[in-house]
């Protein structure tokens, strides 16, 4: 079954259109990407979803049904801007939070002591948060996310403010979860993680999905026959036929490094050919990135690239 179905979802405020006829389907169990440039309509969807708004066009469905305010409970959603009280005293808050998503108090104790202790930050539960680092709020809001085990579970730039220590806790409790068979949909700008997390991707730009599909096969997609070669020894010039297009040519050490394109033909030929000649070290198709892939289709498609990308 799908945990989520958004079919031809649009959106519109004053002289913009956020979201234009969106439609995207994400498995239960799978950790589902949601990707784009800053204003390509991911945060409104985002809100959709969590009926912090509603939709202008089109229906969002959870487990087969239509989203109401009874899946709100069933729901955690750790936005980008984070919503936590500086006054408050950890423990309290995070008491506070559980309850709200419907626990009761005894099962918000239960939960909170859980995760404080599988966090080890049991020593800071009387600690404010506005004494607490980036990352140790980070932490805590991850926490105050997922006390209720959601079914669904919603993650606006989870890494920001983390250490690469904390990044990594926090990368495999997202694992953890999903292997437990929560649902994971991930907005983040770390393409970095959406290689090694999504099993699914989605791309907005300016407002429409450009791009969706299982990460792996997108990937294969997009590949274009290139391939780089080690070579025994040191080559001024290697010899390839004419369907093979040489893009570079280095020395590593010893060796040399070639990457080709393949335009006609298969790999073995290519293979044959050189090893008539040369000893092959080293033979591994070139496999574009998830953020080479951004690149391009964000810009195919008329959009402008934010910074880090």
């Amino acid at each position: 079954m799908n945990i989520l179905e958004v079919d031809q979802v649009s959106k519109f405020y004053t002289g913009k259109t956020a979201l234009n006829k969106v439609s995207i389907v994400i498995p239960e169990g799978t950790i589902y990407g949601l990707l784009g440039p800053n204003g390509a309509g991911k945060t409104t969807l985002i809100r959709i979803i969590n009926q912090i708004t509603a939709p202008d066009e089109g229906t969002v469905k959870f487990k087969g049904e239509r989203l109401g305010n009874k899946h709100i409970f069933r729901i955690g959603y750790l936005p980008e801007e984070r919503g936590l009280y500086k006054k408050m005293e950890i423990a309290d808050q995070m008491l506070y939070f559980a309850q709200l998503k419907g626990l009761t108090r005894n099962d918000a104790i239960k939960r909170t002591k859980y995760w404080f202790e599988k966090f080890e930050i049991m020593s800071w539960k009387n600690k404010k948060i506005e004494d607490l680092s980036k990352g140790m709020q980070q932490k805590i809001q991850f926490i105050a996310t997922i006390i209720h085990q959601p079914e669904l579970l919603i993650l606006d730039e989870p890494f920001t403010g983390l250490d690469p220590i904390n990044s990594d806790l926090i990368r495999d409790e997202i694992l953890e979860l999903k292997r437990q068979g929560t649902s994971v949909v991930l907005s983040t700008h770390r393409m970095e993680s959406v290689e090694t997390l999504c099993d699914s991707i989605a791309l907005l730009n300016l407002s429409k999905k450009v791009l969706d599909g299982k990460t792996s096969e997108i990937k294969k997609q997009y590949s274009n026959n290139s391939f780089t070669i080690t070579l025994a020894g040191l080559h001024e010039k290697i010899n390839f036929t004419p369907h093979v297009e040489l893009k570079s040519l280095h020395w590593v050490g010893e060796n040399t490094e070639v990457q080709v394109a393949l335009l006609q033909g298969n790999t073995n030929a290519m293979l044959q050919q050189l090893l008539q000649e040369y000893t092959i070290l080293k033979f591994a198709e070139l496999i574009p990135t998830i953020n080479d892939i951004f690149k391009l289709k964000v810009t195919e498609t008329g959009g402008v690239l934010n910074a880090g990308f």
